[in-house]
């Protein structure tokens, strides 16, 4: 019976007791290190390795690896197998005579897995078919794996086409087991090592201009930053409810006061919302604040940071999503948010009280509640009618001050507030604002929040005292924006959901047995 045949758990105990058969030969079976000299992708790209006569090595540069097993091939007295490590794969050649008897027969042979870690030492040639390969002449066992990986296999059918079984391919499973994910589809790695390049183009992009990377707290006693719900936890020791964040525009702002004139932080945030194609209850963002801007500078340094991080990970403005072809190059398009609803639905909402946008919505068939304020059902129509047909980057601007109560009022435009977002690929990507800084109309808005809470409105905003104090002592005209990386970064990756650019995305209970 082949391994395909026997079930995990059969598989597993196989392993277990090879696992004893190492230790009884003295062969250990979890090492303490390696020394390692080279990674496969170097080795693979470096002609000058290779050594023209592979019996003979002489000079031949020496090179050490170590990595996992992928696949092997026995051939009697010599083998064929290739190992995996963090740059890739490479074939590696073993012979019975260059390890020995007993280490080559009785454990590679018969004790070694596909898997399994191991390391080797030798030199670097290619075979006749021009592959590189490494000849070991020193094989070291690093670690026994007792689980079987899910390695998918290929098979000619009669048509002579190629199929694939087993494969690693279950959407969720890969999710819940992100480490058995990397292994078997390394693809996958690529998403997150771009997501890292775009969070440090960003950092380098901002660090350029001299604002400084700060931290803010996590555990806070009044939520507030955004519209949410937040998650509820508790401090044994002060005997006090807290709130994980949900946003920490309202400690940068505290620190614009302070006297910084430009802090951001990228942050962990978390809401207590469902889970969607774009949503994760824990999600990153950065948050910038730069004091004596407005929110016509701060499109423009979003604009070009996007380009510039377009360009760091493509070598071009342009990235295909999908089917679409994205452009981010500077400037962007500038649309006024009444302006897009009325060209998309036919209806100019300015002017507009609670009332008539209610039956307006209605009329368009959006999902309406009583607790609805203003604002709330004009997002719904935005979000239902606009945004989701915004693929290239555009922003929207000129909002209504019910949807915006951290954003200043609109320097001519009455009833609006000087903000934007920033819609790609159907979704907001950022969310930013000339920055409200007259105490007494932040009051005011907080307390308009307090209504819509007591009304039932579960994500309206809390009156913070202490950010009321901090802007009573003066906060200067300041920029502010959060960008969500979780989104951005499944554009530039060319990602379906938000949990293809998360490790370890939050799931529901396994159901499965």
């Amino acid at each position: 019976m082949s391994e395909s045949e026997l079930s995990v758990s059969e598989q597993q105990q196989i392993r277990l007791e090879k696992l004893d058969e190492l230790n009884r030969l003295g062969v250990a079976p979890y090492a303490y290190n390696f020394q390692v000299s080279h990674l496969a992708e170097d080795v693979r790209k470096n002609d000058s390795y290779i050594t023209a006569t592979p019996d003979e090595p002489g000079e031949a540069v020496r090179v050490s690896l170590a990595g996992r097993i992928m696949t092997r091939r026995i051939m009697g007295k010599a083998s064929f197998f290739t190992i995996q490590d963090s740059s890739g794969t490479i074939q590696v050649y073993l012979r019975r005579d260059d390890i020995g008897v007993e280490l080559y027969n009785d454990v590679f042979k018969k004790l070694v897995d596909i898997g399994d870690f191991v390391g080797i030492k030798g030199f670097v040639f290619k075979t006749r078919t021009g592959e590189t390969t490494i000849h070991t002449e020193e094989f070291t066992f690093l670690t026994k794996t007792v689980r079987p990986l899910p390695t998918p296999k290929e098979v000619v059918n009669e048509e002579g086409e190629t199929v694939t079984y087993d494969a690693f391919a279950d959407k969720e499973l890969r999710y819940r087991q992100r480490y058995v994910d990397l292994v078997v589809n390394p693809d996958v790695k690529d998403t997150f090592v771009k997501r890292t390049r775009m969070v440090q183009a960003m950092r380098n992009f901002m660090n350029s201009r001299g604002y400084l990377e700060v931290e803010t707290p996590i555990l806070q006693p009044v939520y507030g930053g955004a519209s949410a719900r937040p998650f509820v936890t508790h401090h044994n020791a002060l005997d006090m409810q807290l709130y994980l964040r949900i946003a920490n525009e309202l400690y940068l702002k505290r620190l614009i006061v302070g006297g910084f004139d430009g802090v951001y932080e990228f942050s962990k945030d978390f809401r207590n919302e469902g889970l969607s194609r774009f949503h994760n209850p824990e999600f990153t963002q950065v948050e910038l604040y730069v004091a004596y801007k407005d929110y016509i500078w701060m499109m423009e340094f979003m604009e070009k940071m996007v380009e510039h991080v377009a360009i760091t990970l493509h070598n071009s403005t342009q990235v295909k999503v999908g089917d679409h072809i994205i452009d981010f190059k500077s400037p962007w398009p500038r649309l006024p948010m009444y302006e897009a609803i009325e060209r998309e639905t036919g209806y100019d909402l300015s002017g507009k009280n609670r009332d008539e946008i209610m039956e307006i919505a209605k009329s368009l068939q959006i999902h309406t509640e009583k607790s609805m304020g203003k604002g709330k059902l004009i997002d719904e129509i935005f979000g239902e009618f606009v945004e989701p047909k915004l693929i290239q980057p555009t922003f929207i601007t000129d909002y209504p001050v019910e949807m915006s109560p951290l954003a200043k009022k609109h320097r001519t435009k009455a009833g609006l507030v000087e903000r934007f977002e920033a819609i790609c690929n159907g979704k907001e990507i950022a969310n930013a604002f000339s920055e409200l800084n007259d105490p007494v109309d932040q009051r005011n808005r907080f307390e308009e929040q307090a209504k819509l809470r007591s009304a039932g409105d579960e994500e309206a905003m809390s009156v913070d005292e202490d950010f009321l104090r901090s802007i009573e002592y003066g906060m200067p005209p300041t920029a502010g924006i959060g960008i969500g990386i979780d989104r951005l970064a499944m554009i530039m990756t060319n990602s379906e959901s938000i949990r293809d650019v998360l490790f370890f995305p939050l799931m529901r209970p396994d159901q499965r047995s």
